[in-house]
């Protein structure tokens, strides 16, 4: 009962947010927002696969293939900034 009145909160925000920005079709929507935490947001290099959607044996070649990749040392540790890993990522599929 109660994940039924959460999924109708949840629907009603959801719905009044989309009609209220009906007539500025280039406002943020919520998914925007939860995305803009991702522009600062380090992915390590062990969990990089994950955010990729390929195996760690798969991610490793890549990796080795494309040094242009972007990633950041920090103590000896690589990281990758995740939206530009992301932009990178749309770049070399298109």
């Amino acid at each position: 009962m109660i994940w039924l009145a959460l999924s109708i909160v949840i629907a009603g925000y959801l719905i009044g947010d989309g009609l209220k920005n009906m007539n500025n079709p280039g406002a943020k929507n919520i998914l925007d927002t939860l995305d803009e935490g991702d522009e600062h947001e380090l992915i390590k290099q062990g969990d990089v696969h994950y955010f990729m959607g390929i195996s760690k044996d798969d991610a490793k070649k890549l990796i080795e293939e494309h040094p242009s990749i972007p990633h950041l040392m920090i103590n000896h540790k690589v990281y990758y900034p995740k939206a530009k890993l992301r932009e990178w990522l749309m770049k070399v599929g298109e």
